[in-house]
C-alpha cells in the first residue's frame, strides 16, 4: 500500500512538473505573440503547450495502465494534435486584398504544441532547445524578413481596359519592362462585351515606384483606368 502511494505521488510529480514545463514554454513564445498584439497570444500558447503536453502524458499513463492488456500506441494521441492544431492556425490567418496576416502565428501555434508533446512525453532538452529557437527565429530573424520585404512589394493593380486584341500582351510587357512578377491574374465578368476587368496579383522590385508604372499603364491605347492598392 504504501508502495503504491510513493509511486503514484512520484508519478503525479512528474505530471506536474511536466505540465509547468509546458506552461513555462508556451508562455515564452506566447509572450512574444502578445507583445506584437497578435490574434493568439500569451494564453493561447500556454493553453495550446499545457493541452498538447497532457495529451501526451495520458497516452503514456493509458499505456502503463492496460500494458499487455490491449496494443496501445502512446503517439497516436500526439499525432491528433499535430493535425488538430491546424483548425486552431486557421481562424489566425487573415487575408486584407494581395496580403495574407497571421501565418507566422498559426506557425508559432502549431510549433508550441510540438514543444508541449515534447514536454509531455519527457523529452525536456528538446522541448527547451525548440523553444530557444523559435523565439530566436520569432524576436531576431523578424528584421531579416522586413529586409527582404522592403526588397519585393506585393501589391495589386486594378484595370478596366477595352477589349481588343493583344491588350493583355500589351499590359504584360509593361509590367516585365519594370521586371514586376505577375502572381495570379483575375478576369471579372462584365455585361458590356467591348470592356473587361482584370486584376493582377503583383510582386514590384523595392527599387521601383508603382505610381511609375500605373502611369505608363494609363498611356497605353484602350486603358479606361487603372488604380493600385
Amino acid at each position: 500500500m504504501l508502495d503504491a502511494i510513493i509511486e503514484n505521488g512520484y508519478f503525479y510529480g512528474i505530471v506536474v512538473a511536466r505540465l509547468l514545463l509546458a506552461c513555462l514554454l508556451g508562455g515564452i513564445i506566447g509572450y512574444e505573440r502578445e507583445s506584437t498584439n497578435r490574434p493568439a497570444g500569451f494564453r493561447t500558447h500556454i493553453l495550446v503547450c499545457v493541452g498538447a503536453a497532457l495529451i501526451m502524458i495520458t497516452a503514456e499513463y493509458v499505456s502503463r495502465r492496460y500494458a499487455g492488456l490491449t496494443n496501445v500506441d502512446p503517439t497516436r494521441l500526439g499525432a491528433q494534435v499535430v493535425s488538430g492544431i491546424g483548425f486552431l492556425g486557421a481562424g489566425t490567418i487573415i487575408r486584407e486584398g494581395v496580403n495574407v496576416r497571421g501565418l507566422t502565428t498559426a506557425a508559432s501555434l502549431w510549433a508550441v504544441s510540438c514543444v508541449g508533446i515534447a514536454a509531455g512525453i519527457g523529452f525536456y532538452g528538446g522541448a527547451a532547445i525548440a523553444t530557444a529557437i523559435i523565439y530566436i527565429t520569432l524576436i531576431l530573424l523578424k528584421r531579416t524578413e522586413k529586409h527582404i520585404a522592403r526588397k519585393n512589394l506585393r501589391s495589386l493593380f486594378r484595370i478596366r481596359t477595352r477589349n481588343i486584341p493583344g491588350q493583355i500582351s500589351a499590359i504584360g510587357c509593361i509590367f516585365g519592362k519594370y521586371s514586376v512578377t505577375i502572381k495570379n491574374i483575375e478576369f471579372l465578368n462584365d455585361a458590356d462585351e467591348d470592356e473587361i476587368h482584370i486584376k493582377y496579383f503583383v510582386r514590384i522590385p523595392g527599387n521601383v515606384s508603382p505610381e511609375k508604372i500605373m502611369d505608363e499603364l494609363q498611356r497605353l491605347e484602350g486603358i479606361k483606368d487603372v488604380s493600385q492598392e
